[in-house]
């Protein structure tokens, strides 16, 4: 489809926008169904040209989106069944037999999905499956073995699998693909429902001038169909196992830094096959979205490496990587997706110096700016239009909840900025980023709601109750949307 003329002013960051961060998960429903399409209408509503999510691909137990077993696969449990029963895939009774458990018996309903449309007569819904799987056969294959001995193997990590599961043994590949054929459909069937459900959201939110904002995480997970599929482009030994794994050094999110686990690429290996394997990644993201933001966009130009033995990320050393030769293939391959770099933390001249070469935006969080002095590169007379600003992200507090916590001399630095003794938190800091000289500027849903520090997205550096926050339609008063369609409109970005 193609995509409006506000959308590719968005795109080519010719006129100033505003958009709101929200994941679907954080959605009443947590899926692409019906408060999908009224979120969209929420946001052509108040003048919002931008939906950002988080990364939409399928997780760990743990929920976390920047750790996921494939970087291609979607979540299902974003699939909305409901539609189906419209395509003839299931019936009615179908959804209320298991409606106490949409999300825990998706797969059963997907099951039957597919054996439905194993007897369908539907032959462009066919097509538009088989097209689908050519067009995704770089992947889908591989993650749905990866996903089928997953489950075989209790969610075990593929390290412990079989030798010939592990080492992905070919004989043993071909004998599992022929003895689970309809088990592996399932797998692949369910990947199209996801992505055909997006595609038709996509196409939604463009036709109402909404451009869609995604997200990926730069590095991927250990136990997951990539590192399973080609060990031969990550830093592992002879066995598999993981030496050194990703992380960040100590910062203002952790006084012991950040300890991923994930493992580092081996960029000799990646560059030497033409960055293929990053290519097929962005050409999927491609597909989905109209912006993209490469999350620690930093470790393209350098990693912070640590020891996998290492319990912190405080040692650790920083290691080069061949970002320019990456973002030069990327470019040339996808010259009209829009790339976003998270350039937060300890920033070189070195990565700056890669990201204005390619002409990408960095980010910059308002909630960072205060209690320091006037050369703080947060601040909004700091704040350049080829910027993303935002008042705080999905791993910062709320805006009020982080407010509510300031010292004193931080605290008189906001007030001094504000020019206002007694500011309206979230609002103000709302306000602030809206009228800033930056080309965009996105709100979380929580600000825009005005919540405190109880409805935090999450809290790096922990591992429990994240990744768990939904709002509700009551929520959302007439006079919060009133508050946000006016300081849009007023900034000049409606």
């Amino acid at each position: 489809m193609v995509a409006s003329k506000k959308i590719s002013q968005v795109i080519r960051r010719a006129s100033r926008s505003a958009g709101v961060l929200l994941h679907i998960s954080s959605l009443p429903s947590a899926n692409f169904g019906a408060d999908a399409y009224k979120f969209v209408d929420f946001l052509a509503n108040i003048g919002a040209h931008i939906w950002q999510t988080l990364p939409l691909n399928m997780p760990h137990d743990d929920g976390s989106p920047y750790q996921c077993l494939s970087a291609h696969a979607g979540n299902p449990a974003f699939i909305d069944f409901s539609t189906l029963v419209t395509l003839g895939l299931l019936k009615s009774e179908d959804l209320a037999e298991n409606d106490n458990a949409l999300h825990t018996n998706k797969n059963a309903l997907a099951s039957l999905a597919f054996a439905n449309y194993k007897q369908h007569k539907n032959t462009a819904l066919k097509q538009e499956y088989t097209k689908f799987c050519r067009e995704n056969v770089s992947w889908l294959s591989d993650f749905a073995c990866f996903l089928l001995l997953r489950e075989k193997y209790h969610h075990a990590s593929w390290q412990t699998w079989p030798t010939s599961f592990k080492n992905k043994q070919p004989a043993a590949i071909k004998q599992l693909k022929k003895s689970n054929a309809h088990a592996i459909g399932i797998i692949k069937f369910t990947q199209f429902l996801f992505f055909k459900q997006w595609q038709a959201l996509k196409a939604h939110a463009n036709q109402k001038g909404i451009a869609m904002f995604g997200d990926i995480p730069i590095f991927v997970a250990y136990d997951s169909a990539d590192v399973w599929a080609k060990p031969y482009l990550f830093k592992l030994d002879k066995t598999k196992k993981m030496q050194v794994v990703a992380g960040v050094p100590p910062d203002y999110f952790s006084e012991t830094g950040q300890r991923w686990g994930n493992p580092h690429y081996d960029w000799q290996a990646m560059q030497a096959r033409g960055f293929s394997w990053w290519l097929a990644r962005m050409r999927t993201q491609s597909r989905m979205f109209d912006l993209l933001r490469i999350d620690h966009f930093r470790g393209l130009e350098s990693a912070w490496e640590i020891a996998e033995h290492a319990d912190t990320a405080v040692e650790g050393t920083w290691v080069l990587a061949p970002g320019d030769a990456l973002l030069k293939a990327i470019k040339k391959a996808f010259p009209h997706l829009q790339l976003i770099a998270e350039d937060l933390g300890v920033i070189t001249v070195e990565v700056n110096a890669l990201r204005e070469k390619y002409a990408l935006p960095g980010m910059k969080i308002l909630q960072f700016a205060f209690g320091g002095d006037d050369s703080n590169p947060y601040l909004p007379h700091n704040i350049t239009e080829d910027s993303v600003v935002y008042t705080g992200t999905h791993d910062n507090d709320t805006t009020l909840g982080w407010a509510q916590q300031l010292d004193e001399q931080t605290k008189n630095h906001v007030h001094s900025v504000l020019g206002n003794i007694h500011p309206e938190m979230p609002h103000a800091l709302i306000e602030l980023a809206l009228v800033s000289k930056a080309n965009m500027v996105i709100i979380p849903m929580q600000d825009i709601l005005g919540l405190d520090g109880a409805h935090r997205m999450n809290t790096p550096g922990t591992i429990e109750n994240n990744w768990r926050w939904q709002f509700n339609w009551p929520q959302l008063t007439q006079d919060h949307i009133q508050r946000i369609k006016l300081a849009i409109k007023s900034s000049q970005r409606a």
